[in-house]
């Protein structure tokens, strides 16, 4: 995960309001009523492990099975997670460290002893889509070291047969972004990619990318529009050439592609956004919960559409959400706050809730969600009439006295 603040688009909404209390806990309600399906919608979450509170591998698998998540991202061949992972079903995509792509280079008989070690002792009993060759790595000898490894590591013969070599790239490796159509690589990586795209379009595996608008949003608030940012715009924003853009997700998967058709060999390699998510704190008033809830609960959703983008409309483009924890041990700040999940495996922002009236929908959504939920009217009579009415006789109880029209109306729900 990098920051890039080159992507950047619209103009900010002054009017954007931000999202009801209730969407902080409708992700995981859209993976549970997605449940069974998720992994065919491809949908997936990465799964990272820097914290010391962390619930052990095995209970985090069946999390993952409880709400439906049939795909998970790591980021290195954990055994332990490779063996919790054993006969689960859940398809998981694998990473190799960016310090191990140097030695791997080197030959052969490195990848090969990195396979045996690694991976072969788990490919009967763990489905395996993906291997992808480092993450987010520099773009001049990082990326050559990425296109020396993949047929090395193809000319594995289960890997030929049954996985998908791929790579991971950040929008760092883009010389330009904005607007979409402009997208094009950095000179240093231009070179290594049409030779990374080529490799991709003969084994028909994607390239992988992270997609990140909120640090799109967060470099520029004064010019990227939250709406934008958060996919919900109800207009098109940004209007590029024949291409109209309603979201900043779409627009920068369409920069990659751009940036791929202008490296040739891309027209038939399709992406995978191995990334993307909101923080719901450490950024201070554009990382809340609700903003994240709300981020990640419209990528689920516009992920399952299946729409593509204004570039490749239709494509089936699969998503992983980072991530599933809060992790304490990554740098200080809004990186240890993209998590799903409290380490305790509870959603994460919401422990209790208050709601101003009975609403039943509300009311329908929190069924079987363990949140203790607080009504205000009942809250404020139990606490202050309620102790006196067997010695008191009330004739009345007056809501507000000489209010002022507008917000204050809100007071007719009593």
């Amino acid at each position: 995960m990098k920051e890039n603040s080159e992507v950047h688009t619209g103009h900010k909404d002054a009017n954007y309001e931000k999202s009801q209390t209730l969407e902080k806990i409708e992700v995981m309600l859209s993976f549970d009523n997605h449940a069974g399906r998720v992994g065919a919608l491809d949908i997936g979450v990465c799964y990272g492990t820097l914290g010391s509170d962390l619930p052990s591998p095995t209970d985090v698998v069946n999390l993952y099975k409880q709400h439906g998540i049939a795909k998970m991202r790591i980021f290195n061949p954990n055994t332990t997670i490779l063996d919790a992972l054993r006969g689960s079903g859940i398809a998981v995509t694998i990473g190799i460290p960016n310090e191990d792509l140097e030695n791997l280079a080197t030959g052969q008989g490195a990848v090969d002893q990195w396979w045996n070690i690694n991976i072969a002792p788990y490919v009967n009993d763990v489905t395996i889509n993906y291997i992808a060759i480092g993450n987010e790595v520099d773009p001049s000898v990082g990326l050559k070291n990425v296109l020396t490894v993949m047929p090395l590591l193809n000319n594995i013969q289960i890997v030929r047969d049954r996985i998908k070599v791929t790579t991971v790239l950040s929008s760092s490796v883009l010389a330009s972004s904005y607007p979409p159509s402009t997208g094009a690589f950095t000179p240093e990586a231009s070179s290594t990619m049409a030779g990374i795209l080529a490799f991709l379009a003969s084994t028909d595996s994607p390239l992988m990318i992270n997609v990140y608008p909120y640090f799109a949003y967060k470099s520029d608030p004064g010019n990227v529009r939250l709406d934008y940012a958060q996919f919900t715009a109800t207009e098109i924003v940004v209007q590029d050439g024949a291409y109209g853009y309603v979201n900043l997700f779409d627009a920068i998967v369409d920069a990659f592609v751009a940036a791929m058709d202008k490296a040739g060999g891309a027209t038939n390699v399709r992406v995978v956004v191995s990334e993307s998510g909101w923080p719901s704190d450490g950024g201070g008033s554009i990382t809340t919960p609700e903003l994240a809830a709300t981020y990640n609960k419209n990528l689920l959703n516009h992920i399952l559409q299946k729409g593509g983008t204004p570039r490749r409309p239709g494509a089936n483009i699969e998503g992983f959400i980072f991530a599933m924890f809060n992790e304490n041990q990554k740098p200080a700040g809004e990186e240890q706050h993209f998590g799903l999940f409290y380490p305790n495996m509870q959603p994460y922002g919401i422990g209790k809730m208050r709601l101003f009236d009975p609403d039943h929908a509300a009311l329908e959504a929190l069924r079987g969600s363990g949140i203790r939920v607080t009504d205000a009217v009942n809250t404020w009579f139990n606490n202050n009439i309620a102790p006196y009415l067997h010695d008191i006789i009330f004739d009345y109880i007056v809501v507000g006295n000489e209010v002022i029209p507008g917000p204050l109306g809100n007071l007719s729900c009593l």
